[in-house]
């Protein structure tokens, strides 16, 4: 009896000590999923888009982008099953389906350009400002000629003028710029205004806004120079000031500006457009990179945005009405419009970042805005993601030159800085 005992007793140690053993290889198991997952994770982080690298020369043409033929049913299950995987999700997830059209390239920019502006007259195309790189700003202005297909006309702008993220808009001779940001990084704004007689090439001062804004929508309407939105600052904090002054051939008829109605959602990065003696803002984001604390060089810092769709329209009544919004988040596309047979068109800028790598999404697709129906659509596509482009309309002929474009067909990311020209014939609209 005593050795039956002694035997049960070594066989529940052996049992017991089985299953002591599968227990430590489950917990083994569990700890290298876990880091796989971490890592998988940690492999993710943002890189700024700022982070730009040198200058190449660029090819004579860049395949279109595929448009997606999937529902968004099929994409939506697609991105569930990735993310249930840890896997990155197609990078290609925000493109909407379009025509694709044939881009035609004209003369290159005589600089790259990002967050210039543009302005066009007749058949020319005055160019302004812009990063070269996060550490270059421009501090001129070049003309394109869309008749001869020739840059030339170079001039400089006043040392005092910000040279970047300007408001901008003419009266078909006098050109009136408003604020910005002064230097390279992420430097402070200015409340500087200005006005050029492009006929000229000379000058002047206007009275410096309230108070200095990043990108602010800035339009002539009813005799008033309107400015508002914006981001405050820090760069980083939405503004809803609405002001204005009034103006006539380019002389400033007031000494200060007045308060109007403020702008229902505020930020940079929005188009501004005025039809039909009615104001229209569409698109734009809240939020922006800011300056690290304490950098000597004002190093851009991310922080978080929200690109929205958003359309409002000022009319008779001084009001803001909300408007249907675009097909999709988009922002940077503050001189990315033109006004075609009673639509406004728009070209490329940014949407919702990615919802896993957090990173900024470029656009590729024209949108179109009919005036009579209210009514969005997707008109064409660009032959390559782009933000803050400069668009020009002429002879039937819609144009696009500098911005920062994707890195490749599969990646709608960021990377280099342009100064490319093309053009294609809208011939539907």
């Amino acid at each position: 009896m005593p050795r039956l005992a002694a035997g049960k007793q070594r066989k529940s140690a052996k049992i017991l000590f089985i299953c002591v053993g599968l227990l430590g290889a489950a917990l083994i198991a569990d700890l290298l999923w876990a880091s796989s997952t971490s890592s998988s994770a940690r492999s993710f982080t943002y890189k700024p888009a700022f982070d730009w690298p040198p200058p190449k020369t660029s090819s004579d043409s860049f395949p279109l982008p595929a448009s997606s033929n999937h529902s968004a049913k099929v994409v939506a299950d697609k991105d569930k099953k990735d993310e249930f995987h840890g896997r990155i999700l197609s990078k290609t997830f925000a493109d909407l389906p379009g025509p694709e059209l044939k881009w035609e390239k004209m003369s290159e920019a005589p600089v790259p350009r990002l967050d210039g502006a543009a302005i066009q007259i007749n058949d020319e195309l005055f160019v302004f400002a812009g990063y070269g790189t996060i550490d270059l700003v421009h501090s001129h202005v070049d003309i394109y000629n869309f008749t001869s297909n020739t840059w030339g006309g170079r001039f400089d702008m006043p040392k005092e003028m910000a040279h970047s993220h300007l408001g901008m808009v003419t009266d078909g001779r006098y050109i009136y710029i408003v604020t910005g940001q002064y230097g390279p990084q992420c430097r402070g704004p200015t409340a500087h205004t200005f006005v050029l007689d492009t006929k000229t090439k000379k000058w002047e001062d206007m009275p410096p806004l309230p108070v200095p804004r990043y990108a602010p929508a800035t339009q002539l309407w009813r005799g008033r120079l309107h400015v508002m939105g914006g981001s405050k600052e820090d760069r980083y904090t939405p503004g809803v000031d609405h002001w204005s002054i009034a103006v006539k051939d380019g002389k400033v008829l007031e000494k200060e500006w007045r308060i109007e109605m403020p702008i229902p959602r505020g930020g940079p990065h929005r188009a501004c457009i005025v039809v039909d003696d009615r104001l229209y803002t569409i698109g734009g984001q809240e939020g922006d990179f800011m300056a690290k604390p304490n950098s000597p060089i004002f190093k851009c810092s991310r922080r978080n945005e929200v690109v929205y769709s958003d359309v409002y329209m000022l009319d008779d009544e001084m009001k803001w009405k909300v408007l249907p919004p675009m097909p999709k988040p988009d922002s940077h596309i503050e001189f990315a419009w033109a006004v075609v047979n009673n639509s406004i068109v728009i070209a490329g800028g940014t949407t919702d970042k990615h919802p896993v790598t957090k990173k900024m999404i470029l656009n590729n697709e024209i949108f179109q805005f009919q005036l009579d129906t209210l009514k969005w659509s997707v008109v064409g596509k660009l032959p390559f993601r782009v933000k803050t482009t400069l668009v020009g309309f002429w002879d039937g002929w819609l144009y696009f030159t500098s911005g920062q474009r994707d890195r490749g067909v599969d990646d709608p990311t960021p990377k280099k800085v342009i100064g490319e020209m093309w053009r294609t014939k809208l011939r539907f609209l």
